[in-house]
Protein backbone atom coordinates (compact mmCIF):
# COMPACT_ATOMS: atom_id res chain seq x y z
CA UNK A 1 0.00 0.00 0.00
CA UNK A 2 0.92 3.26 -0.86
CA UNK A 3 1.09 5.38 2.35
CA UNK A 4 0.82 9.49 2.73
CA UNK A 5 1.49 11.52 5.55
CA UNK A 6 -0.69 14.63 5.63
CA UNK A 7 1.61 17.92 5.80
CA UNK A 8 2.75 19.37 9.23
CA UNK A 9 0.14 21.68 9.04
CA UNK A 10 -2.96 19.66 9.31
CA UNK A 11 -0.89 16.63 11.03
CA UNK A 12 -2.17 17.80 14.50
CA UNK A 13 -5.77 17.19 13.52
CA UNK A 14 -5.78 14.55 11.12
CA UNK A 15 -4.03 11.42 11.43
CA UNK A 16 -1.64 9.35 8.63
CA UNK A 17 -3.56 8.06 6.43
CA UNK A 18 -3.07 5.29 3.53
CA UNK A 19 -4.09 4.78 0.18
CA UNK A 20 -6.05 1.14 -0.20
CA UNK A 21 -7.25 -0.62 -3.02
CA UNK A 22 -7.93 1.49 -6.42
CA UNK A 23 -8.81 0.94 -9.69
CA UNK A 24 -9.54 2.70 -13.04
CA UNK A 25 -10.78 2.03 -16.36
CA UNK A 26 -13.50 2.83 -19.13
CA UNK A 27 -17.32 1.84 -17.88
CA UNK A 28 -20.00 0.79 -20.67
CA UNK A 29 -18.31 0.88 -24.06
CA UNK A 30 -20.72 0.07 -26.50
CA UNK A 31 -19.09 -1.67 -29.53
CA UNK A 32 -21.35 -3.54 -32.33
CA UNK A 33 -19.40 -5.22 -34.17
CA UNK A 34 -20.84 -6.75 -37.82
CA UNK A 35 -19.24 -9.99 -39.59
CA UNK A 36 -20.20 -8.87 -43.64
CA UNK A 37 -17.68 -11.60 -45.08
CA UNK A 38 -20.59 -14.28 -45.33
CA UNK A 39 -23.99 -14.26 -46.14
CA UNK A 40 -26.09 -14.11 -44.28
CA UNK A 41 -24.36 -11.30 -41.73
CA UNK A 42 -23.60 -11.63 -38.26
CA UNK A 43 -23.60 -9.27 -35.34
CA UNK A 44 -22.28 -8.88 -31.77
CA UNK A 45 -23.55 -6.13 -29.21
CA UNK A 46 -21.60 -5.46 -26.74
CA UNK A 47 -21.55 -3.08 -23.43
CA UNK A 48 -18.04 -3.26 -22.33
CA UNK A 49 -16.10 -1.87 -18.99
CA UNK A 50 -12.98 -2.62 -18.14
CA UNK A 51 -11.37 -1.63 -14.63
CA UNK A 52 -7.43 -1.59 -14.49
CA UNK A 53 -5.54 -2.13 -11.23
CA UNK A 54 -1.21 -1.66 -10.55
CA UNK A 55 1.05 1.07 -9.75
CA UNK A 56 -1.25 3.95 -9.94
CA UNK A 57 -0.44 5.34 -6.47
CA UNK A 58 1.65 8.38 -7.89
CA UNK A 59 -1.82 9.81 -9.57
CA UNK A 60 -3.63 9.65 -6.62
CA UNK A 61 -0.98 11.23 -3.90
CA UNK A 62 1.08 13.26 -6.21
CA UNK A 63 -1.06 13.88 -9.04
CA UNK A 64 1.50 12.01 -11.35
CA UNK A 65 0.12 11.13 -14.36
CA UNK A 66 2.79 9.26 -16.29
CA UNK A 67 1.65 5.83 -15.64
CA UNK A 68 -2.02 6.47 -16.06
CA UNK A 69 -3.52 4.85 -19.51
CA UNK A 70 -6.03 7.30 -20.33
CA UNK A 71 -9.68 5.91 -20.58
CA UNK A 72 -9.84 6.95 -23.92
CA UNK A 73 -7.44 4.74 -24.81
CA UNK A 74 -9.20 2.00 -23.36
CA UNK A 75 -12.23 2.49 -24.74
CA UNK A 76 -10.13 2.62 -27.99
CA UNK A 77 -8.74 -0.61 -27.71
CA UNK A 78 -12.21 -1.89 -27.17
CA UNK A 79 -12.94 -0.75 -30.45
CA UNK A 80 -10.03 -1.70 -31.92
CA UNK A 81 -9.87 -5.22 -30.71
CA UNK A 82 -13.29 -5.75 -32.06
CA UNK A 83 -11.47 -5.76 -35.81
CA UNK A 84 -8.55 -7.28 -34.64
CA UNK A 85 -9.30 -9.99 -32.55
CA UNK A 86 -11.24 -12.38 -35.34
CA UNK A 87 -13.61 -14.53 -34.25
CA UNK A 88 -12.59 -13.87 -30.63
CA UNK A 89 -15.22 -10.72 -30.38
CA UNK A 90 -17.63 -13.40 -31.17
CA UNK A 91 -18.14 -14.54 -27.73
CA UNK A 92 -17.98 -12.21 -24.88
CA UNK A 93 -16.04 -14.73 -23.12
CA UNK A 94 -13.34 -14.75 -25.91
CA UNK A 95 -12.86 -10.95 -26.34
CA UNK A 96 -13.16 -10.72 -22.56
CA UNK A 97 -10.03 -12.91 -22.59
CA UNK A 98 -8.38 -11.06 -25.33
CA UNK A 99 -8.84 -7.49 -23.80
CA UNK A 100 -8.34 -8.55 -20.46
CA UNK A 101 -4.90 -10.33 -20.97
CA UNK A 102 -3.83 -7.17 -23.67
CA UNK A 103 -4.37 -4.63 -20.79
CA UNK A 104 -2.57 -6.71 -18.12
CA UNK A 105 0.64 -7.82 -19.93
CA UNK A 106 0.98 -5.29 -22.70
CA UNK A 107 0.55 -2.31 -20.18
CA UNK A 108 3.81 -2.71 -17.55
CA UNK A 109 2.27 -0.97 -14.50
CA UNK A 110 -1.42 -3.03 -14.95
CA UNK A 111 -1.04 -5.66 -12.65
CA UNK A 112 -4.72 -6.78 -12.92
CA UNK A 113 -7.72 -6.23 -15.40
CA UNK A 114 -11.41 -6.95 -15.02
CA UNK A 115 -13.06 -6.64 -18.39
CA UNK A 116 -17.01 -7.25 -17.89
CA UNK A 117 -19.28 -7.38 -20.68
CA UNK A 118 -22.90 -7.30 -21.59
CA UNK A 119 -24.38 -9.11 -24.49
CA UNK A 120 -27.43 -8.30 -26.18
CA UNK A 121 -28.57 -11.23 -28.47
CA UNK A 122 -30.46 -10.69 -31.65
CA UNK A 123 -32.26 -12.48 -33.73
CA UNK A 124 -33.10 -12.57 -37.35
CA UNK A 125 -36.75 -11.05 -38.72
CA UNK A 126 -38.63 -13.37 -41.37
CA UNK A 127 -39.00 -11.95 -44.83
CA UNK A 128 -41.61 -13.72 -47.13
CA UNK A 129 -41.06 -16.99 -44.61
CA UNK A 130 -37.58 -17.20 -44.62
CA UNK A 131 -34.79 -15.90 -42.43
CA UNK A 132 -33.67 -12.41 -43.40
CA UNK A 133 -30.11 -12.62 -43.98
CA UNK A 134 -29.56 -8.88 -42.75
CA UNK A 135 -32.66 -7.90 -40.72
CA UNK A 136 -32.61 -8.18 -37.42
CA UNK A 137 -34.50 -7.51 -34.16
CA UNK A 138 -33.30 -7.77 -30.38
CA UNK A 139 -33.71 -10.17 -28.10
CA UNK A 140 -35.38 -8.78 -25.03
CA UNK A 141 -35.86 -12.02 -22.60
CA UNK A 142 -32.24 -11.38 -20.61
CA UNK A 143 -28.92 -10.15 -21.05
CA UNK A 144 -25.81 -12.71 -21.04
CA UNK A 145 -22.75 -11.26 -18.79
CA UNK A 146 -19.17 -12.31 -18.78
CA UNK A 147 -16.71 -11.12 -16.41
CA UNK A 148 -13.18 -11.80 -17.27
CA UNK A 149 -9.91 -11.32 -15.04
CA UNK A 150 -6.26 -11.76 -15.48
CA UNK A 151 -3.74 -11.62 -13.02
CA UNK A 152 -0.25 -12.72 -12.35
CA UNK A 153 -0.35 -14.65 -15.64
CA UNK A 154 -3.48 -16.40 -15.37
CA UNK A 155 -6.89 -16.03 -16.59
CA UNK A 156 -10.28 -16.09 -14.07
CA UNK A 157 -13.94 -16.28 -16.57
CA UNK A 158 -17.34 -15.99 -15.17
CA UNK A 159 -19.93 -16.08 -17.78
CA UNK A 160 -23.86 -15.20 -16.47
CA UNK A 161 -26.86 -13.73 -17.55
CA UNK A 162 -29.11 -11.04 -15.78
CA UNK A 163 -32.76 -9.90 -16.43
CA UNK A 164 -34.39 -13.33 -17.39
CA UNK A 165 -37.86 -13.20 -15.97
CA UNK A 166 -39.71 -16.39 -15.37
CA UNK A 167 -42.93 -17.67 -13.61
CA UNK A 168 -44.92 -20.46 -12.72
CA UNK A 169 -49.01 -20.91 -12.05
CA UNK A 170 -48.62 -23.35 -9.44
CA UNK A 171 -46.04 -26.25 -8.14
CA UNK A 172 -45.18 -23.57 -5.27
CA UNK A 173 -45.84 -23.43 -1.31
CA UNK A 174 -44.65 -21.48 1.19
CA UNK A 175 -45.46 -22.74 4.58
CA UNK A 176 -43.97 -23.83 8.31
CA UNK A 177 -41.74 -21.00 8.45
CA UNK A 178 -40.49 -19.55 11.27
CA UNK A 179 -43.34 -16.86 13.24
CA UNK A 180 -42.40 -14.12 15.26
CA UNK A 181 -45.33 -11.41 16.75
CA UNK A 182 -44.64 -9.40 13.51
CA UNK A 183 -45.40 -12.36 11.44
CA UNK A 184 -48.56 -11.60 9.63
CA UNK A 185 -48.07 -14.05 6.26
CA UNK A 186 -50.35 -16.55 5.60
CA UNK A 187 -49.00 -20.12 4.75
CA UNK A 188 -49.95 -21.13 1.61
CA UNK A 189 -49.71 -24.69 -0.49
CA UNK A 190 -50.64 -22.95 -4.10
CA UNK A 191 -48.55 -19.89 -5.01
CA UNK A 192 -47.72 -18.58 -8.39
CA UNK A 193 -43.87 -17.86 -7.93
CA UNK A 194 -41.95 -15.66 -10.18
CA UNK A 195 -38.65 -14.17 -10.49
CA UNK A 196 -35.87 -12.28 -12.11
CA UNK A 197 -32.54 -14.45 -12.58
CA UNK A 198 -29.36 -13.49 -11.97
CA UNK A 199 -27.07 -15.86 -12.17
CA UNK A 200 -22.71 -15.99 -12.69
CA UNK A 201 -21.05 -19.29 -12.80
CA UNK A 202 -17.25 -20.25 -12.66
CA UNK A 203 -15.62 -21.56 -16.13
CA UNK A 204 -12.29 -23.31 -14.97
CA UNK A 205 -12.54 -25.23 -18.40
CA UNK A 206 -10.77 -22.03 -20.49
CA UNK A 207 -11.37 -23.82 -23.61
CA UNK A 208 -14.72 -24.42 -23.32
CA UNK A 209 -17.33 -23.63 -26.32
CA UNK A 210 -18.68 -20.59 -25.04
CA UNK A 211 -21.68 -20.52 -27.24
CA UNK A 212 -22.44 -23.95 -26.66
CA UNK A 213 -21.78 -23.67 -22.96
CA UNK A 214 -24.17 -20.64 -22.18
CA UNK A 215 -27.39 -22.33 -24.35
CA UNK A 216 -26.94 -25.72 -22.21
CA UNK A 217 -26.77 -23.33 -18.98
CA UNK A 218 -30.05 -20.95 -19.71
CA UNK A 219 -31.44 -24.53 -20.63
CA UNK A 220 -30.56 -26.18 -17.67
CA UNK A 221 -31.69 -23.29 -15.09
CA UNK A 222 -35.05 -22.64 -16.62
CA UNK A 223 -35.79 -26.44 -16.82
CA UNK A 224 -35.11 -26.68 -13.56
CA UNK A 225 -37.32 -23.92 -12.68
CA UNK A 226 -40.33 -25.44 -14.46
CA UNK A 227 -39.90 -28.85 -13.18
CA UNK A 228 -38.99 -28.38 -9.26
CA UNK A 229 -42.15 -28.20 -7.10
CA UNK A 230 -40.90 -25.86 -4.76
CA UNK A 231 -41.69 -25.76 -0.73
CA UNK A 232 -39.65 -21.92 -0.87
CA UNK A 233 -37.69 -20.08 -3.43
CA UNK A 234 -34.47 -20.78 -1.86
CA UNK A 235 -34.81 -24.97 -2.40
CA UNK A 236 -35.63 -23.67 -5.92
CA UNK A 237 -32.08 -21.82 -5.94
CA UNK A 238 -30.44 -24.67 -4.82
CA UNK A 239 -32.32 -26.91 -7.13
CA UNK A 240 -31.55 -24.60 -10.81
CA UNK A 241 -27.45 -24.55 -8.78
CA UNK A 242 -27.06 -28.09 -8.37
CA UNK A 243 -28.89 -29.22 -11.94
CA UNK A 244 -26.40 -26.51 -14.06
CA UNK A 245 -23.19 -28.13 -12.16
CA UNK A 246 -24.12 -31.75 -12.51
CA UNK A 247 -24.94 -30.98 -16.78
CA UNK A 248 -21.56 -29.01 -16.83
CA UNK A 249 -18.41 -30.60 -15.86
CA UNK A 250 -16.02 -26.99 -16.63
CA UNK A 251 -18.30 -25.38 -14.32
CA UNK A 252 -17.03 -25.29 -10.39
CA UNK A 253 -19.33 -22.60 -8.69
CA UNK A 254 -22.34 -20.45 -9.54
CA UNK A 255 -24.13 -17.97 -8.03
CA UNK A 256 -27.98 -17.07 -8.19
CA UNK A 257 -29.64 -13.65 -6.98
CA UNK A 258 -33.16 -14.11 -7.26
CA UNK A 259 -35.56 -11.61 -5.82
CA UNK A 260 -39.19 -12.83 -5.12
CA UNK A 261 -41.55 -11.11 -7.44
CA UNK A 262 -44.89 -11.57 -5.39
CA UNK A 263 -48.06 -11.68 -6.86
CA UNK A 264 -51.13 -10.89 -4.40
CA UNK A 265 -54.40 -12.80 -4.69
CA UNK A 266 -57.15 -9.66 -5.21
CA UNK A 267 -60.34 -9.51 -2.73
CA UNK A 268 -62.65 -9.20 -5.50
CA UNK A 269 -65.44 -9.76 -2.51
CA UNK A 270 -66.73 -6.13 -2.60
CA UNK A 271 -67.84 -6.65 -5.95
CA UNK A 272 -69.85 -10.03 -5.71
CA UNK A 273 -67.20 -11.82 -7.39
CA UNK A 274 -65.19 -14.80 -6.40
CA UNK A 275 -61.36 -15.38 -7.24
CA UNK A 276 -60.14 -19.08 -7.12
CA UNK A 277 -56.90 -17.74 -7.35
CA UNK A 278 -57.19 -16.14 -11.12
CA UNK A 279 -56.55 -12.56 -10.73
CA UNK A 280 -53.19 -11.17 -8.77
CA UNK A 281 -51.61 -7.76 -8.10
CA UNK A 282 -48.04 -8.38 -9.52
CA UNK A 283 -46.05 -5.73 -6.75
CA UNK A 284 -42.78 -4.46 -7.71
CA UNK A 285 -41.49 -3.41 -4.51
CA UNK A 286 -40.30 -4.29 -1.42
CA UNK A 287 -39.53 -7.96 -2.82
CA UNK A 288 -37.67 -10.79 -0.98
CA UNK A 289 -34.47 -11.12 -2.22
CA UNK A 290 -32.70 -15.13 -2.56
CA UNK A 291 -29.37 -15.43 -2.98
CA UNK A 292 -27.27 -18.30 -2.92
CA UNK A 293 -23.84 -20.14 -3.92
CA UNK A 294 -23.57 -23.36 -4.88
CA UNK A 295 -20.16 -25.26 -5.49
CA UNK A 296 -18.41 -28.85 -6.29
CA UNK A 297 -17.07 -29.96 -3.01
CA UNK A 298 -13.66 -29.97 -4.63
CA UNK A 299 -13.52 -26.79 -6.32
CA UNK A 300 -10.66 -24.37 -5.84
CA UNK A 301 -10.82 -21.26 -4.42
CA UNK A 302 -12.42 -18.76 -6.83
CA UNK A 303 -9.70 -16.48 -6.15
CA UNK A 304 -10.95 -12.89 -7.93
CA UNK A 305 -13.64 -14.67 -10.53
CA UNK A 306 -16.51 -13.20 -9.25
CA UNK A 307 -16.54 -9.49 -9.06
CA UNK A 308 -17.49 -8.16 -5.54
CA UNK A 309 -18.07 -4.42 -6.34
CA UNK A 310 -16.14 -1.34 -5.59
CA UNK A 311 -13.52 -1.43 -3.63
CA UNK A 312 -11.90 -5.05 -4.69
Amino acid sequence: MAEFTHPAGSAGSRPPVTLGHNQYGKAETRVVRVFRDSDPHEIVDYNVSAALSGDFADTHLTGDNTKVLTTDAVKNTVNAFAKETGDAVRQPESFGLALARHFAEDVPQVTRARVKLEAYPWDRLAHDGSPHPHAFSRRGAYVRTATVTWQDGRAWVASGLRGLVVLKTTDSEFHSFYSDRYTTLEPTNDRIMATEVAAQWWQTDLDADWGASFDAVLRTLTSAFAGHHSLSLQQTLYAMGTAVLEEQPGIAEIRLSLPNKHHFLVDLGPYGLKNPGEVFHAADRPYGLIEGTVRRDDAPDPGPAFDPGQGW
